[in-house]
């Protein structure tokens, strides 16, 4: 089968698609036929081992790639099952986190698939899973998002900004989407009462203030957040940072954790990990929102399983809308 592997941690032309060896699966494990896998974040930092902190931590490997098949969001079929799989069966389309999804089949766990809602399309199903689930937790769980709160999500036209301000508005939430002039109008359709364009304005100079800001950019200092959050309101910080640093997005996050214990507003933060991995859960909880009609995956860019890398190199440089997702034929 094709795949796209890495041998060693760089920029995206590090990546190769070759011919590798099908997965075989085990007892509990399910073997996918790919149709369809996202593109996050998570994976250029793999692809760079970035920030170099991350590669003491486990998971990513410590002078190279842990997992030499990238990526983690699929969409496909049910190839073939492992003993003690009860829930699926061979031909079941299905959504989930599976490492190695950019190949023509791919090796995960049953608890970490559920069924592909009969609405989506499978590029469609795969900008699900981590986007999806980061901005549920973000948004419901972490941020506390209630009727009537005043939210502010900055990036709101990224993979997990756009499913951010379709959560908060069917929360009864008053939604203020930050982007860029482009996407004003798509953070608009999603729900947002308000959009602030980043590249003329700065929120956190305006005299607004928010009960929840979920900050997916991190472009901003977390004095300047706090001016614009409410006195007892949360922050609740995704991310941030850039390729390349010694701590990245890990040392603005423990900045945000120093901080909190000493101010009355609420400073969390959320990562897609934390704090015991993406479940099956979380998983049904945006499928369930899915197949209720309040939450629709907004795919921005497609690209072929031979073009993984030029996708990346995108995403890495800030040129997606919505989810950018690759296609498996």
């Amino acid at each position: 089968m094709k795949g796209i592997v890495q041998e060693r941690f760089g920029p995206p032309d590090v990546l190769e698609l070759v011919d590798i060896d099908r997965p075989e699966v085990s007892a509990g494990e399910v073997l996918v036929r790919v149709r369809a896998a996202a593109l996050n974040p998570y994976d250029w930092h793999m692809m760079r081992g970035d920030p170099y902190v991350a590669r003491l931590m486990g998971g990513v490997g410590l002078t190279r790639p842990k997992c030499r098949v990238a990526g983690i969001d699929v969409a496909g079929h049910v190839e073939s099952v492992g003993p003690d799989v009860r829930g699926l069966r061979p031909g079941d389309e299905v959504l989930g986190f599976c490492h190695g999804s950019f190949a023509e089949y791919a090796r995960t766990t049953e608890d970490l698939l559920v069924r592909k809602p009969a609405g989506l399309t499978f590029e469609q199903a795969a900008a699900v899973p981590m986007a999806a689930v980061t901005a549920l937790r973000g948004i419901r769980t972490v941020g506390g998002v209630r009727a009537g709160r005043r939210v502010l999500v900055n990036g709101a036209a990224g993979g997990v900004g756009t499913f951010a301000v379709q959560i908060a508005t069917g929360l009864n939430a008053e939604v203020t989407g930050v982007c860029g002039t482009r996407n004003l109008d798509l953070v608009r359709s999603l729900g947002a009462a308000h959009v602030v364009d980043h590249t003329r304005e700065d929120f956190t100079a305006g005299p607004e203030r928010y009960d929840v800001i979920l900050d997916n950019v991190g472009n901003h200092p977390l004095s300047r957040l706090r001016r614009v959050l409410a006195p007892a309101g949360t922050l609740v910080a995704n991310g941030g940072g850039s390729p390349g640093r010694l701590f990245g997005a890990v040392g603005s996050m423990l900045g945000v954790i120093a901080v909190d214990g000493f101010v009355r507003q609420r400073l969390r933060t959320i990562l897609p990990s934390a704090p015991a991995g993406p479940t099956q859960e979380d998983l049904l909880a945006v499928t369930s929102l899915i197949e209720a009609g309040g939450l629709t995956p907004v795919v921005g860019q497609s690209y072929a399983l031979a073009d993984t890398a030029e996708g990346l190199r995108q995403l890495e440089q800030g040129h997606t809308r919505g989810k950018a997702v690759i296609t498996v034929a």
